[in-house]
C-alpha cells in the first residue's frame, strides 16, 4: 500500500526557511515530501549547456538534498515535462495534497493550470500562495481600483499599506518534523540532464549591512561592491524577500525602494500581460522604425563599441553573468538610443546572458530604456556614455578593469558619434510617436 503523502513543489522559492507554502505543507495532515522538476521545456530551448543558471539551480537544489538528508527526508528532483512528470508521480505515490508558491509568467502560469487540472481531476488539491513578492495581483491599487502605472504613487501607496504583516516571516522550522521520513533519493546530475558545470564563483546569500546602509551614497559607482549582489538569490528564492524587507526598513530607504520596484514590475506584468508578447507596454512605440544593423549588435555584445563603459558593462556581463545597474542603464540606453536597435534584441540577450534574469525586471529595465515602458523617461532623455564616465568612473576604475587595452591603438574608434546618433533617434522616435 502507498505511503499519503503530500508534495511541495519547488520552483522560484529554493529554500527551507520562511517559505509560504511549504509552511502552509508542513502544517498539513500528512508527510511533506518537496518536489523540484528541472522543467524540459525550458531547458531544451538554451542552446548554451554551460549556462550558469542552470549550474546554480542544480547547487541549490542539492544543498536542500542535503539539508532534507539530515532531517532524515528527501527531495524528489525529476528532469522532463511537467505534465509527464506529474503523470508519473501519480503512478508512484498516494498524493492527497500539493502545495506550491504563486508564479506570475505567462509560461508558468498556463503550466500550473495544466497541473492542476490534472490533480483536480484525480480529487487531489493545488494550493499555492504568494511568497516572492510582499504585495501581488490587486493588493496596491490606486484609489480609482486601478493598476498603477507609475512608481512612485505606487511606492507611496506601497509603503502606506506595509505592516508587520506582510513581512513576518512563516516559522517553517518549527513544523520540520513533517517532512516525510525516508531515505535520500539521487538527484540527477547535470551531465544526465546534458549541462555542465561553469566553474562560475556565484554571490554569497549573504545580508551586508554595511553595504545596504551605505546603498545610497555608494549604489552607482561600478568600481566598488556598493551593490549587495543579492538579486540571483532573489530570483531563485534562495533567500526571502520579507527578511530583506524587514533590514531595508530598518537600514536604508534607497534599498528598500529598489526591492519594491520588484513588487512594481511584477504587478505590471501581471496587469498588463501584452508585455509577456514582445510587445511595447506603450503601444504606439511599437511604430518605430529600427536600423537592426547585425556587425553593430554584434559590436555591441562583444564590447567593442569604442565607447569605453559600454564595452566594459558587456564584457563584465558576458565573464560573469553579472552588469552593475548604473551600467545595465548606460549599455541599454546606448543600443537603442546610439545605435537604433530594438529593445528586443537587448532584452533577449540579457535573457540569455544574466544570472540573476528575471522576465518582468528585465522587460521593464529595458522598456524604460527605450521609453516605450511604464514609468519611462521621456524618449528624448539619451545617456551620454562620456558624461556617464566622468559622473560615475572618473579615475576609470572599472573600465581599465574590463577594458585594459583602452589606451591602445587597436582599442575601435566609436562606433557612432554621440551628437549624431541624438539626432537621429529623436528624427526616427518623432516620425513614429507624430502617427499617433
Amino acid at each position: 500500500m502507498k505511503q499519503k503523502v503530500s508534495i511541495f513543489w519547488y520552483r522560484r522559492d529554493l529554500r527551507l526557511d520562511d517559505n509560504a507554502g511549504l509552511y502552509y505543507a508542513l502544517r498539513s495532515t500528512y508527510p511533506v515530501l518537496p518536489l523540484f522538476i528541472f522543467d524540459r521545456e525550458i531547458l531544451d530551448k538554451l542552446d548554451n549547456k554551460h549556462d550558469t543558471r542552470v549550474d546554480f539551480i542544480h547547487k541549490t537544489v542539492s544543498e536542500i538534498h542535503q539539508q532534507l538528508a539530515k532531517l532524515g527526508s528527501t527531495i524528489i528532483v525529476k528532469y522532463g515535462k511537467p505534465l509527464e512528470v506529474w503523470e508519473s508521480l501519480l503512478s508512484t505515490f498516494e498524493i492527497t495534497e500539493v502545495y506550491t508558491n504563486h508564479d506570475y509568467e505567462k509560461y508558468s502560469i498556463d503550466r500550473d493550470e495544466r497541473v492542476c487540472e490534472l490533480l483536480n481531476a484525480k480529487g487531489i488539491g493545488f494550493y499555492t500562495y504568494k511568497d516572492q513578492v510582499i504585495f501581488e495581483k490587486n493588493e496596491v491599487l490606486s484609489g480609482s481600483k486601478t493598476p498603477y502605472t507609475v512608481f512612485t504613487p505606487y511606492s507611496k501607496k506601497w509603503k502606506e499599506q506595509l505592516n508587520d504583516f506582510y513581512i513576518k516571516s512563516y516559522p517553517t522550522e518549527t513544523y520540520f518534523k513533517n517532512f516525510l521520513q525516508t531515505a535520500s533519493l539521487p538527484i540527477p546530475t547535470l551531465e544526465e540532464m546534458g549541462f555542465f558545470e561553469t566553474g562560475m564563483e556565484f554571490p554569497e546569500k549573504l545580508i551586508d549591512e554595511n553595504v545596504i546602509g551605505r546603498y545610497n551614497e555608494l549604489r552607482n559607482i561600478p568600481s566598488i561592491s556598493g551593490t549587495t549582489r543579492l538579486s540571483v538569490h532573489l530570483r531563485f528564492g534562495t533567500i526571502s524577500i520579507r527578511k530583506l524587507v524587514q533590514k531595508a526598513i530598518k537600514l536604508n530607504q534607497t534599498w528598500l525602494n529598489e526591492l519594491i520596484w520588484r513588487d512594481f514590475y511584477m504587478n505590471i506584468l501581471y496587469h498588463f500581460p501584452h508585455i509577456n508578447n514582445a510587445e511595447a507596454f506603450r503601444r504606439e512605440y511599437d511604430e518605430i522604425v529600427w536600423r537592426n544593423n547585425e556587425e553593430e549588435f554584434q559590436a555591441w555584445c562583444n564590447g567593442k563599441t569604442g565607447y569605453p563603459i559600454v564595452d566594459a558593462g558587456m564584457r563584465e556581463l558576458n565573464e560573469t553573468g553579472f552588469m552593475h545597474n548604473r551600467v545595465r542603464m548606460i549599455t541599454a540606453s546606448f543600443l537603442v538610443k546610439h545605435l537604433l536597435i530594438d529593445w528586443r534584441w537587448g532584452e533577449a540577450y540579457f535573457a540569455e546572458k544574466l544570472l540573476d534574469y528575471d522576465f518582468a525586471a528585465n522587460n521593464g529595465g529595458w522598456q524604460w530604456a527605450a521609453g516605450s515602458g511604464c514609468d519611462a523617461a521621456p524618449y528624448f532623455r539619451i545617456f551620454n556614455p562620456t558624461a556617464q564616465t566622468q559622473k560615475f568612473d572618473p579615475d576609470l576604475k572599472y573600465i581599465k578593469k574590463w577594458v585594459p587595452e583602452i589606451s591602445d591603438f587597436d582599442y575601435p574608434e566609436p562606433i557612432v558619434e554621440h551628437t549624431f546618433a541624438r539626432e537621429r533617434v529623436l528624427k526616427a522616435y518623432k516620425k513614429a510617436l507624430d502617427k499617433k
